[in-house]
């Protein structure tokens, strides 16, 4: 029976594909191992949405590589139309009196292989790519996954706002509250995970980490990294 294409789910490795770039052949998730790494798909080169879209990545990309992230995008393109759009991004589009040059690798998957296997082709949505976002980690754990459709562009900040939530959330085993780090009753405060017994619930309310920590009750427990 055949492997049914399906979408990688929270926590498991990104599937191994060998795909064609702008920048040459590529293994994934093996190219960027060690790193963090963003994959982003869009429906189609030379659209309208699409290119504010990667205007707004590639302007975002040193942000991205500050946290040691790698950016790549893709869609049922060839190379050549994915190099054309490119080139006419940087002759046509300007911010703040520069032109916007596209630094990142962008899959040609032609022949929907890559989107089929990633599960980015909805039925219902038509015949290309949704817009998808996979934040996967240096271990090439897949993090996080967000799903849009063709006639909504994405958040780039937000996308960048989860990339680094997930690394601080890593290094100090603390969860991100709402809108981190301007949320409206913890401010850039981080989340404790609540306590596991009855002797940490006590110990929690009587330290409190000596006035690290404070809490709204036993379970809700915040502090300032």
């Amino acid at each position: 029976m055949e492997q049914e294409n399906k979408i990688p789910l929270l926590g498991e490795k990104f599937p191994e594909l060998e795909v064609q770039t702008t920048h040459g052949k590529m293994k994934l998730p093996e190219t960027f191992k060690g790193k963090w790494f963003v994959l982003f798909s869009h429906p189609a080169d030379f659209t309208p949405v699409c290119t504010t879209e990667f205007v707004a990545f590639q302007l975002r990309y040193d942000k991205f590589k500050e946290l040691g992230t790698e950016l790549i995008g893709l869609s049922i393109d060839q190379v050549f139309s994915h190099m054309k759009w490119i080139e006419w991004i940087k002759e046509n589009i300007k911010v703040d009196g520069k032109p916007v040059e596209i630094k990142f690798p962008v899959i040609a998957d032609d022949v929907g292989s890559v989107s089929a296997k990633l599960g980015l082709i909805h039925k219902a949505k038509g015949t290309n790519t949704v817009r998808a976002v996979f934040i996967v980690d240096p271990k090439g754990n897949v993090r996080a996954i967000l799903y849009y459709p063709q006639e909504l562009g994405r958040n780039v900040d937000e996308i960048l706002r989860m990339v680094k939530a997930l690394q601080i959330s890593d290094k100090n085993g603390v969860a991100m509250p709402h809108n981190w780090p301007n949320n409206e009753i913890v401010g850039d405060h981080v989340i404790i995970p609540p306590a596991s017994s009855e002797e940490e619930k006590k110990s929690r309310l009587d330290s409190k980490e000596k006035g690290k920590i404070e809490c709204f009750d036993w379970w809700l427990c915040h502090k300032s990294l």
